[in-house]
C-alpha cells in the first residue's frame, strides 16, 4: 500500500452487516477473486478487529494471491494477521499454510533454487506438525496438508542442498 492519502474516504460497514459481508468474502474466494475477498475482510476488520472468521478469510485471500503478485510482501502481510488469531492451533496451521503456498508460488517462477523450495515445504511441514499436536479431535487438516507437502516434494523431485565438504575459512 502507498502512504499517499486516499482520493476518497473508505465507508464503514455496520456491525450487523458482518455476517453478510463474510458470506460475500467467501463467495469471492470461491469465484477466484481473492482481491475482492481481501477488501471485504479488511472492511469487516475495520469494524471488528478481532473477528476470527475475517482474519482466517483474509489470510487465505492473501495466500490465494501469491502466484499472481509474488509471495514476498503478501506473505509478510499474511503473517501479520496470523499472530492475531486467538487459537494456538490455528496460528500453527495457518503459518504452515503460508509457507506451503509461498513455496508453491516460488516453484512457478523460472530458474528457482530447488533446494530452497525443499526448505520451504519443510518449514510448512514443521508448522503442520505443531498444529497436529494441538488439533481438536477429528480435525485432520494439518495431516492432509503435511501429506500434500510430501507429495509435492516427491513430484517435484526436491532435495535439500548438498552439504559442502570444504573446510571453513580461518
Amino acid at each position: 500500500m502507498s502512504n499517499s492519502p486516499r482520493p476518497f474516504p473508505l465507508k464503514t460497514i455496520s456491525a450487523d452487516g458482518i455476517p453478510h459481508a463474510m458470506e460475500k468474502a467467501e463467495r469471492y474466494r470461491l469465484l477466484n477473486d481473492p482481491a475482492q475477498a481481501e477488501s471485504i475482510c479488511l472492511d469487516v476488520l475495520a469494524v471488528a478487529p478481532d473477528n476470527q472468521d475475517a482474519l482466517r478469510c483474509l489470510i487465505l485471500s492473501l495466500t490465494d494471491q501469491f502466484a499472481a503478485t509474488g509471495a514476498g510482501h503478501t506473505a509478510r502481510e499474511a503473517r501479520t494477521y496470523i499472530v492475531k488469531l486467538s487459537d494456538e492451533y490455528e496460528r500453527a496451521y495457518y503459518s504452515g499454510l503460508v509457507h506451503e503456498r509461498e513455496t508453491r508460488a516460488f516453484l512457478l517462477r523460472k530458474n528457482v533454487v530447488r533446494s530452497a523450495a525443499y526448505d520451504g515445504f519443510r518449514h510448512a511441514m514443521e508448522w503442520y506438525e505443531r498444529a497436529e499436536a494441538l488439533r481438536p479431535p477429528g480435525n485432520v487438516d494439518a495431516i492432509l496438508r503435511w501429506n500434500s507437502c510430501v507429495r509435492a516434494i516427491e513430484r517435484e523431485r526436491l532435495a535439500p542442498a548438498e552439504d559442502s565438504h570444504e573446510l571453513p575459512l580461518e
